[in-house]
């Protein structure tokens, strides 16, 4: 059997060796990366034998190009992966925290969620913005997608309650009533 020093690992390497992992920040390729590595690790090449992997997420939002690689590999995972909420999950951190599990996504108490509308700004030549254009229709019928696949709800609600117009801003517990989290409590060992 294999023996490793731990005395020179750091707080996340302890806490990816025993199935956590902390996604903190903007989702981008540095953030998420990482992640995807340690999914397909635990996965395909570790032998140790878990039921579940923890991905606890505090994220502003970002790239959902990214978060959707992330959400790809989340649903391919022969693991269950629950997700932790804490802080804040905003935008393309909502999306990812949302592909958890059925049953495993939690929220602690006083965590913000934001929901909206995905908005990308662009410039250039005319074939340049109808790409864009479809890019953005695209990113749109995926989004909703999700959320209805991963919510239960019809499209009038998640239209009318999710992604209106406007930025969307609820509490643990509306959330709750909107199936994007399973349960709300604090961090358990």
């Amino acid at each position: 059997m294999e023996t490793t020093d731990t005395s020179t690992w750091t707080h996340a390497q302890h806490l990816n060796a025993n199935g956590i992992f902390v996604l903190m920040g903007s989702i981008d390729t540095d953030t998420v990366k990482p992640v995807i590595e340690w999914i397909l690790h635990e996965n395909f090449v570790s032998n140790r034998r878990r039921k579940e992997l923890i991905l606890s997420i505090c994220s502003d939002g970002g790239d959902m190009s990214v978060a959707f690689a992330l959400i790809d590999v989340m649903r391919s995972s022969k693991l269950d992966i629950k997700t932790v909420g804490l802080g804040q999950i905003a935008s393309a951190g909502l999306l990812i925290f949302l592909a958890g599990t059925p049953g495993r996504r939690t929220l602690t108490p006083n965590t913000s969620i934001l929901s909206h509308q995905f908005s990308w700004g662009s410039d250039g030549k005319a074939h340049e913005l109808f790409a864009t254009i479809r890019e953005f229709e695209l990113t749109q019928k995926r989004m909703f997608q999700h959320y209805k696949d991963c919510t239960g709800l019809d499209d009038a609600v998640i239209k009318s309650k999710l992604l209106p117009p406007h930025d969307v801003w609820l509490d643990a517990n509306e959330a709750l009533a909107l199936n994007i989290c399973d349960s709300i409590s604090q961090l358990q060992r």
